[in-house]
């Protein structure tokens, strides 16, 4: 029998003092020199957001909420222009809302008192007002509607505590154009949203949501909190926002059309039987159960036992999806609505002539 020899080459990189050698080693131990290099390694992070952290951090502020002359809530803001005299900042309208003081904190630890031009509770958005001088930076506004799903993200703002002011959180768009129902000073209505998984926490709210440019595409606005849910942060979209600041600068309501009708979701007769109507095969609309006298619905022939199913032919889920379909008309607008009366679809178009405070939805 004949036996073959193999020789095993193996080959090691040694580096001791800069000097990088080669060497191999055959199977009988023997081994040699190949070649040495002398090489400088620079290493860079390729992925770090730092200069667009640097961009936007001194625009971040801390918001104080005051009543009564003590504090009772803080939040996030940033400042997105100033003037001449004034410095504006946006934020959320929970983080103002109740307040009898507002105070700032900038990213150098300077307090100073501030004034609240303008809120808006639908968008949840809210305008406070600063002496110029003491504006340390203006954040560049970007376009959310150039983003995509999966695009690096980062935020700025002061979770859980005051001590964690200036934190920052990085992560992904998850999702565009979300639409979410949140509810507020138990009134429930539907927001368009960016969908992120960037650490948001108390405190994050009316933070900006960034783009990998260090230009502000969102505000953090809220988060889902349940023992089983990771990660699943809402921005409003910019773009959202800075159509009603010029409103808000001015201390401008911001007027929204009503209907002038009562209602309850299909959804919630389809789950428990909360109705002796016939809804059919029906799983989502809103029950028309009473029509205001001399409202836009009534002179357009809405009847009690409608269901509106859809708004310019967009299906109705519920009573918080229609308003959000409404309010994107303004006053002066027409709005086609499909109803089911009797079995049978009948359209209908509404002149929208009131406004918000003028009679209910």
């Amino acid at each position: 029998m004949r036996e073959k020899v193999i020789n095993i080459i193996v080959l090691v990189l040694v580096f001791c003092g800069g000097a990088l050698g080669t060497y191999y080693f055959t199977s009988n131990g023997t081994s040699k020199e190949v070649s040495t290099v002398s090489k400088n390694v620079t290493i860079t992070e390729q992925d770090s957001i730092s200069e667009a952290v640097d961009k936007v951090y001194d625009s971040v502020v801390v918001i104080k909420n005051y009543q009564g002359g003590r504090i009772v809530g803080y939040g996030s803001g940033f400042v997105y222009k100033k003037d001449d005299k004034h410095g504006y900042i946006m934020t959320n309208n929970h983080v103002v809302e109740g307040s009898s003081e507002i105070k700032v904190q900038f990213s150098n630890d300077e307090e100073v008192s501030a004034k609240v031009l303008g809120t808006d509770s639908y968008v949840d958005i809210a305008v406070v007002e600063v002496d110029v001088k003491d504006i340390l930076a203006v954040a560049e506004i970007g376009d959310s509607t150039k983003s995509s799903t999966g695009d690096t993200i980062f935020t700025v703002g002061t979770p859980v505590s005051l001590q964690y002011s200036g934190t920052v959180t990085k992560g992904i768009i998850s999702a565009n154009n979300r639409e979410i129902t949140v509810s507020n000073n138990g009134s429930q209505y539907m927001m368009q949203a960016i969908q992120i998984d960037a650490s948001i926490n108390p405190g994050n709210s009316g933070g900006p949501l960034v783009n990998i440019g260090g230009q502000v595409i969102g505000i953090n606005s809220v988060k889902l909190v349940e023992s089983s849910i990771e990660g699943m942060g809402f921005a409003i979209p910019i773009e959202v926002a800075m159509a009603q600041v010029e409103k808000l600068e001015k201390g401008e309501a911001i007027e929204r059309p009503v209907i002038g009708i009562r209602s309850y979701d299909v959804e919630t007769v389809a789950a428990y039987g909360r109705s002796n109507l016939d809804i059919g095969n029906l799983k989502e609309g809103v029950i028309i159960t009473d029509v205001l006298d001399g409202s836009d619905a009534k002179s357009a022939g809405i009847e009690v036992n409608d269901i509106i199913t859809k708004m310019d032919d967009v299906k109705v889920e519920n009573s918080a999806h229609l308003k959000f379909l409404l309010y994107k008309h303004n006053i002066g607008d027409s709005v086609k609505v499909t109803v089911m009366r009797g079995g049978k679809e009948k359209e209908l178009t509404i002149k929208l002539t009131h406004k918000l405070g003028e009679t209910s939805n």
